[in-house]
């Protein structure tokens, strides 16, 4: 992390108790559903990993850095870390980014949680265990969004990793 776009050091951050959003227990709102069910918006993965992370860089508050954004796309570009990007035709106005959940934005109601849902189901398609969200926000524990220890987190990604 960063403190802010404009900041020279980065540090990384290790929380006691970690943010996770159980897979298994997801279930997105009544709302949630009818928006996925209007198919809006396209939804598009690692077709703009670049521009969703300087989108999530563009908030009041921000831990994203020019280096972390460089580092990131290191990590894209080995096939660590992905994007689900939201459009409305040419323009992007939701997504997320992460090696775990990252961060997230939305230009239009609803867009980032409508990628939140995208990527639960695509890690549960593939068979993935864990949705490490670092932090809860309230946002995200209104998708069901849960703390957890840093000793029980560490034992599920060990879980996680293993099978």
């Amino acid at each position: 992390m960063a403190d802010g776009a404009n900041a020279k050091e980065i540090y990384l951050v290790e929380p006691l108790r970690r943010g996770i959003i159980p897979l298994e227990q997801f279930k997105p709102s009544r709302s949630m559903r009818r928006e996925i069910n209007r198919n809006t918006y396209q939804i598009r993965t690692d077709t703009a990993f670049k521009t969703t992370m300087e989108n999530c860089a563009k908030r009041e508050t921000t831990w994203i850095n020019p280096q972390i954004i460089d580092l990131y796309c290191t990590l894209f570009d080995m096939g660590h870390a992905h994007s689900v990007e939201i459009w409305d035709d040419k323009e992007m106005v939701g997504g997320l980014y992460g090696v775990f959940g990252e961060s997230m934005f939305s230009f239009r109601k609803n867009t980032s949680k409508l990628a939140l849902c995208h990527l639960v189901s695509l890690l549960k398609q593939n068979g993935y265990r864990l949705l490490d969200t670092q932090f809860i926000t309230p946002h995200l524990a209104s998708m069901g969004g849960i703390e957890i220890p840093r000793r029980r987190y560490l034992q599920l990604l060990k879980n996680a990793l293993e099978n």
